[in-house]
């Protein structure tokens, strides 16, 4: 049980630090044409895009992968609640 609960650990916060990674990468516009940059916007944009819908930039900021941010903490936390039922 403890193998599943860290290899669901590690895959969410390879995915949080892709969607830091990915929004770093839009201060320097050249990043996201480099090949891990499109890779980045295949993996990370299909999750951003319904918070971006919801969430309308304030001027220049943009809060919506904040949002995202806690809604995938939020669900690591159900998914652990879960597991802890189911086992």
């Amino acid at each position: 049980m403890n193998y599943v609960i860290m290899i669901i650990d590690y895959a969410f916060r390879i995915y949080q630090f892709m969607v830091i990674a990915y929004v770093l990468m839009s201060w320097v516009p050249q990043m996201r044409e480099t090949a891990i940059g499109q890779m980045l916007e295949r993996l990370v944009e299909p999750y951003l895009a319904p918070f971006r819908r919801l969430i309308p930039p304030l001027g220049f900021i943009d809060i919506s992968p904040i949002v995202a941010l806690f809604a995938l903490y939020f669900a690591e936390l159900g998914l652990y609640s879960l597991l802890d039922m189911i086992f």
